[in-house]
């Protein structure tokens, strides 16, 4: 089942961001097929990164939430607000391509 993991960051945390953001990306690369997307939201006024959305596959929403756990940015205490849903990719999803 995927599952779309959508995280806002606390205000005034950009530079932490920055700093963590080379283990964030190791990370989620180290998760192989399990991530199917992941990228950063926007603040389009100051043209930076302010949350994120990460759509990975686990057999259940507590698999899932271990996984997130792991998240560098989430162990820097990076976000205010995270959401966790079970996600059905219906539209260009892969092996509909």
């Amino acid at each position: 089942m995927l599952f779309a993991f959508i995280a806002t960051d606390h205000d005034g945390v950009h530079e932490k961001r920055l700093a963590t953001r080379p283990d964030h990306v190791a990370w989620l690369k180290s998760l192989g097929d399990t991530l199917k997307l992941a990228g950063p939201f926007l603040d389009p006024a100051r043209d930076i990164s302010n949350g994120s959305l990460v759509v990975i596959e686990a057999a259940d929403e507590a698999g899932a939430r271990a996984i997130m756990a792991e998240d560098p940015y989430a162990k820097v205490g990076l976000f205010k607000h995270t959401e966790l849903r079970p996600w059905a990719w219906t539209i260009n999803a892969p092996e509909n391509l």
